[in-house]
């Protein structure tokens, strides 16, 4: 079992920066894919980046490629996503989720999100 937390989000302002972070309970969570998602208001959750277990692959949204870098600390149990030049349709809760097999579609867990707003 994997308890995911996500915390780093909150209010700012268009072309400010924010780092999301995802710290994860469990003694096996290096060998885990992580990936981050978002939902909008009145949206539907979409995906937005995801790294391997060892970090050494990563993939991007269109939308978050060239402004989100997803990166991982296994010896602290975390997962980043930096996100900068942020735009107000980043608006949105982000969820971290983890997954035994990167292959896999689907994942095994989930956080609970954090907000993160972005005024204009």
């Amino acid at each position: 079992q994997v308890q995911l937390v996500e915390s780093g989000g909150g209010l700012v302002q268009a072309g400010d920066s924010l780092r999301l972070s995802c710290v994860a309970s469990g003694r096996t969570f290096s060998s885990y894919a992580v990936g981050w998602f978002r939902q909008g208001p009145g949206k539907e959750r979409e995906f937005v980046a995801a790294i391997s277990w060892t970090g050494g692959r990563t993939y991007y949204a269109d939308s978050a490629k060239g402004r989100f870098t997803i990166s991982r600390d296994n010896a602290k149990n975390t997962v980043y996503l930096q996100m900068n030049s942020l735009k107000p349709e980043d608006t949105a809760v982000y969820y971290c989720a983890a997954k035994r097999v990167e292959r896999n579609p689907l994942y095994d867990f989930w956080g609970q999100g954090t907000q993160v707003t972005v005024s204009s």
